[in-house]
Formats: structure tokens, C-alpha cells, sequence
């Protein structure tokens, strides 16, 4: 059965109300209301770049209880286009969803596509995707005109993205100046502010005072909402929460927070810890067609021998369809063979995270997250054999394993 896909008519197009905060780190629980759908957070998003979550339906999605997923700007904007999007009266009727969406602004495509970019203060020339003999011109306003006509809740500033490992602190300067500047174009360029947000995003990669100057400057516009950008791309882990933190503490404490391609379970623990709200990586979805699922003590490889007779479920105390249906013998016998595998482990993966990120939840409005996050950590390093960055991070906020 098709979704209900109308929209609500709002001059407030995100409220973001917190409801209970923890006592001992800076982690939060809030209801976000966008337009197309009341958001619990911390959330995590499932990203379905092309307006699909690869091996999933619209329907299936909703059924797991998923408010919010991602779509992506280059790409949409690329193929199908913004022509029939709009004709389509948006991405939320064209896939059939009636959730909310956010969209990225293509920037990341600096850095995955970066042999095929060109990047100057008008905008970012690409190599088409889809064509290769055919370029496109990215500029802040012709992302905000996709973004538009995608219609998503949330839309993304188009940002100067450097890749974080990058140690050129003049290109680094450079980036956070321009992305300033972008954003400016993009706020102008904006048609619907009354049904689409845009957030700007921190930039400065791992230089500290960059990182400063960039949330400072972009906390002086008025928008509904942040993003953490520049990080999750191979940095340390030690350099990866200190900007993390960094950055929560710059930026408002009433609006939310959004770190950028971070999903690995134990990040989105420590990160909620360190104050971040929203959540969104590929991971979940791209390991399970890879054959692995996700459980609180890490990940099985269902590919492996070991998994030939087993007739466990994957998790039995998971309650999504997969594990109440199937075994890990079955899937085992599946995986990276037969199309529907793909669609046995996104279940899986994606009600995991939403598990996840629901307990923490819980955890946080019962003044429980401290413990939850021990629990947690013990499941993950049973012999107590912690890496020094969790230690670190959350000693940072009053946590001791």
C-alpha cells in the first residue's frame, strides 16, 4: 500500500524541541519536527543515494520504523535531473516515501570523484558520470535549484570539501573561507525556506583553529541546524573525536547537530556522548551486501564456514523479520549469491541501527547512558582491551571504562 505523502504547510520548516539531556555527558534526546515527518533523535539515517535504499522498498523501510534516510544531490541532480524531479512534484512522491528526507549537496563528490573535479570559486566542474565527454558545473546555486527540486526537509550547503588527511593548512584556510562564502550563495539562492532547511557545514579538517574560525563564522547565519563536515576520511581516531567535540562545543546547543558519514556502532556511541544528534553512512547497507550483519558485539561474516550449520538467527534478540524468519545457516547458504540476500541483511542492518540508536535514546531519558555505554563497550572488548581514543573521548565527558 502507497504511503500517504502529504505534506504538512509550515512557516517553521524544523522545530527541535530536547526533551532530556544526560547528566553526565553532553548527550541529548530531542523530537525534530520537519515538514514530512517527527524525527527522533540521536538518529541514524540510512542513505539511499539515488532516492533507493539499495535491496529495500519505500514500504519496507517505513515498516522498520525509519523516519528519515538521505539522498543524494549529484547524483539525483545528474539522472533523473531536476526537470523531472520537479515535474514528479518531488523525490518524497517520485520514490514513493513518505518520511523525511535530507539530501547531501554534491560536495562529497570533491573528494570520491576528486580525479574527475575541478574546483574553483564559481563552483565544481564534473566529469559526467553518465557521460564521460560531458561536464558539470556544480555551483552553490545550481545545488540549491536540485536540492529545491528534490524538496527534501534538509538540504546541505554545497561546502569545499578537503580530503581530511590532506596537511596543506593554506588549502585547509582556503576550503572554510570559501565554504563560507558558498553558503552565503546558497541562503540567497534558496526558494522554499518555509519547507526546506539548509544547514551549513564545519569544515577544517583536522586544524583546530580552522575548525574554530569555520563554526564560528557559520553560526553568525540564521539557520535551523549543523553539520559536521571533513571528518571520516581516514583520519585517526584520536584526531576524528577531538574535532568531533571541537565542534559540539561551538556550535548552539538548541539547534541539532549533524556529523557528517559516521556509522560504525561504536562511533555513533561515543559521538552521541560528545553531543551529536544525527547520523548517516552507507556501512549498514553496503556491508550487508557484502554478506555481514551487524550484532552488538560486532559483525558476522555470514560467508564464513562457521555459519554452514548454524540455526540460529543472527541476533536473537533482534525482532526484525530476517531474524524471525531465517537462520544464519540459511542466509549463509544466500549471501553475495542471490539478490534477495541483499534484502535479508538491510533488514537486518538497518533495524539494528535503529535499535541502536533507540537505546540510546532510552538510555539517556532514564539516566542511564553512562552504564549503557559501559555495557556497551564491555559486549564490543570483553577482555576490557579498549582502544585509547573510546577511553579518551569519553573520559572527555565524565565517562570512565
Amino acid at each position: 500500500m502507497r504511503p500517504n505523502l502529504k505534506m504538512s504547510s509550515t512557516t517553521n520548516p524544523l522545530i527541535f524541541n530536547i526533551i532530556s539531556e544526560c547528566k553526565t555527558t553532553k548527550g541529548r534526546v530531542a523530537k525534530m519536527i520537519l515538514p514530512h515527518s517527527e524525527v527522533d533523535t540521536p538518529v541514524f539515517m540510512p542513505v539511499g543515494t539515488q532516492g533507493t535504499l539499495k535491496g529495500l522498498l519505500p514500504e519496507q523501510l517505513h515498516n522498520l520504523g525509519v523516519q528519515i534516510m538521505l539522498a543524494n544531490t549529484y547524483h539525483l541532480g545528474t539522472h533523473p535531473g531536476p526537470d523531472i524531479l520537479k515535474q514528479a512534484g518531488g523525490l518524497h512522491k517520485f520514490m514513493g516515501w513518505d518520511g523525511a528526507l535530507l539530501t547531501d549537496s554534491g560536495g562529497f563528490q570533491m573528494v570520491s570523484l576528486l580525479k574527475l573535479a575541478e574546483i574553483t570559486e564559481e563552483g565544481v566542474k564534473f566529469q559526467s558520470l553518465n557521460d564521460t565527454k560531458s561536464e558539470v558545473m556544480l555551483t552553490p546555486e545550481h545545488s540549491i535549484k536540485i536540492q529545491n527540486a528534490i524538496g527534501a526537509d534538509i538540504i546541505m550547503q554545497l561546502d569545499d570539501v578537503v580530503k581530511t588527511t590532506n596537511p596543506d593548512k593554506e588549502r585547509i584556510a582556503e576550503s572554510v573561507d570559501r565554504t563560507t562564502r558558498w553558503l552565503d550563495r546558497c541562503l540567497s539562492a534558496h526558494e522554499n525556506p518555509n519547507e526546506q532547511n539548509i544547514f551549513p557545514i564545519v569544515q577544517g579538517t583536522l586544524f583546530s583553529d580552522l575548525r574554530t574560525k569555520s563554526a564560528q563564522d557559520l553560526i553568525q547565519r540564521d539557520v535551523k541546524g549543523y553539520a559536521i563536515g571533513g571528518l571520516s576520511g581516514g583520519e585517526s581516531k584520536d584526531d576524528f573525536w577531538k574535532m568531533v567535540l571541537l565542534s559540539t562545543n561551538i556550535l548552539p546547543k538548541d539547534k541539532p547537530r549533524y556529523l557528517m558519514g559516521v556509522g560504525f556502532a561504536v562511533d555513533l556511541v561515543v559521538c552521541c556522548a560528545l553531543g551529536v544528534d544525527m547520523f548517516d553512512c552507507v556501512f549498514p547497507t553496503r556491508t550487508a551486501r557484502f554478506g555481514c550483519a551487524l550484532t552488538m558485539t560486532g559483525q558476522l561474516n555470514l560467508k564464513q564456514k562457521q555459519y554452514k550449520k548454524d540455526m540460529n538467527p543472527i541476533d536473537k534478540d533482534c525482532s526484525c523479520t530476517t531474524c524471525k524468519t531465517y537462520t544464519r545457516a540459511y542466509l549463509h547458504g544466500i549471501v553475495t549469491a542471490l539478490p534477495v540476500a541483499c534484502n535479508l541483511l538491510t533488514v537486518h542492518n538497518v533495524a539494528f541501527q535503529l535499535r541502536l540508536m533507540k537505546s540510546i535514546r532510552e538510555s539517556i531519558k532514564e539516566n542511564k547512558f553512562s552504564m549503557f555505554i559501559k555495557n556497551f563497550m564491555d559486549g564490543l572488548y570483553p577482555n576490557g582491551d579498549y582502544p585509547n581514543w573510546i577511553r579518551d573521548a569519553l573520559e572527555a565527558v565524565n565517562v570512565s571504562l
